[in-house]
């Protein structure tokens, strides 16, 4: 694990760190504390990666099309 907090990891690095908490957790080589802390770790990244791409998702609806559906700017998503 890093020493990154959570939330200020952006997409790529909380999936990368998802996948290694998962490949430890399946592979069921740690102690019992061990598990349940990196069980609460994968949670906060699951988390972190959903908000990311909630982001990600209201800034393309948030592209303006003209008639012909060709993209013609952004609105602006509050909060973001």
């Amino acid at each position: 694990m890093t020493d990154t907090p959570v939330k200020e990891m952006s997409f790529e690095q909380a999936m990368a760190e998802l996948e290694k908490v998962l490949g430890q957790l399946e592979r069921g080589d740690v102690a019992l504390d061990e598990s349940i802390a990196l069980y609460e770790r994968g949670a906060a990244l699951k988390a972190r990666c959903e908000t990311k791409l909630k982001e990600a998702e209201e800034k393309v609806a948030a592209i303006t099309l003209d008639g012909d559906g060709a993209p013609t700017g952004t609105t602006p998503v509050e909060g973001l």
